[in-house]
């Protein structure tokens, strides 16, 4: 009877032991889930930090140039810059058809504007949007459709209304000087030439690379016909898009009016319009590039070097350096909150 009664109790002692083990295993993942949780919180403010330490000349002399500029200018530029962070939550909301929640969906674009600084080419803006809409729900292939489709409509948008304002202002004769000649736009066609070719011969010889792209873009066509068949997403997407390059180039007005640029309000922005569209691909961290050409635009038309220098570096320090620090600690609030 003893045999027998260890016999059996033997197996019945042994049976606990993986149970046991699934409740370490995941508190350490609750463990590691938190540690990265906080890796997250701390990196955008971390950037955001080094940023300005590395940049501290420049900071400190867009914030000296502001402190001396008339404030009701500034203010309206302020207003113009809160106007970019709503037009760009409306294009989000107009390429997917999928309802999402407007207060998040601002602070995500609020936020989205930090990651700017640590990735080139609106990558980082592009990676927050990402994480919000799959935090809400939204399938992978459909977040992704939407994202294409808010590049494409802001690019379409201010290449009309760039022509728009081609057409209308008689400044557009000085942006001949500004044209590059053909050694420069005849690499530049082979460059984006070869891309192309390299992206069709990987989709047609990489059969597994083919088939998530086709559903990609088979996703992206049926969402902006969908999107396309409601006329509010199609007031959201296509007037979002038309809207965000007019306040930018009005909140570069507002600081040029603050520090005495001298130029019309149209051929800035005129000339906010052309260095955009023209340097805008150029995947330089915080608009570098689209900055330099926008000095080299405003000095053809007929500005001061140094005080379009310092317009540009006002019109940075209101609408990027300043909201900086905000939006990180938003960025960081909306990953501690498991919202991106």
């Amino acid at each position: 009877m003893s045999v027998a009664k260890a016999a059996v109790s033997r197996p019945e002692s042994t049976v606990p032991e993986p149970e046991r083990a699934v409740p370490a295993r995941s508190a350490a993942g609750r463990v590691q889930s938190r540690w990265v949780r906080l890796v997250l919180c701390v990196a955008p403010l971390l950037l955001a930090a080094g940023w300005a330490v590395a940049n501290r000349p420049v900071l400190y002399e867009g914030i000296r140039r502001l402190v001396a500029a008339e404030p009701g200018w500034l203010v309206a530029g302020a207003g113009f810059t809160c106007l970019t962070w709503v037009a760009a939550a409306c294009i989000r909301q107009g390429a997917l058809p999928d309802p999402l929640p407007p207060r998040l969906l601002l602070m995500s674009q609020f936020a989205a504007g930090a990651a700017n600084h640590a990735l080139p080419g609106g990558l980082g803006a592009h990676a927050v949007t990402l994480r919000f809409l799959r935090g809400q729900g939204v399938p992978l292939e459909r977040a992704t459709a939407s994202i294409g489709l808010y590049s494409l409509a802001r690019s379409v948008a201010k290449t009309l209304v760039l022509v728009v304002f081609l057409a209308v202002s008689p400044a557009r004769r000085r942006l001949g000087d500004l044209i590059p000649d053909g050694g420069l736009l005849v690499p530049l066609a082979a460059g984006v030439g070869g891309a192309v070719t390299v992206a069709g011969v990987l989709l047609t010889c990489v059969r597994p690379l083919r088939r998530p792209v086709t559903g990609l873009l088979r996703t992206a066509v049926a969402d902006a016909r969908a999107v396309h068949a409601r006329p509010r997403r199609v007031l959201a997407l296509w007037g979002g898009a038309v809207a965000m390059p007019l306040v930018q180039a009005g909140a570069l007005a507002c600081v040029g009016a603050s520090l005495g640029l001298g130029l019309p309000w149209e051929q800035v922005v005129l000339a906010c319009l052309a260095a955009g569209t023209a340097v805008g691909a150029v995947p330089a961290p915080g608009g570098l590039a689209v900055d330099a050409a926008l000095v080299w635009t405003l000095v053809a038309f007929g500005s001061a070097p140094a005080t379009a220098t310092a317009t540009v570096i006002g019109y940075r320090v209101l609408t990027d350096w300043v909201p900086l620090l905000p939006g990180a600690l938003v960025l960081s609030g909306l990953i501690r909150r498991k919202v991106l």
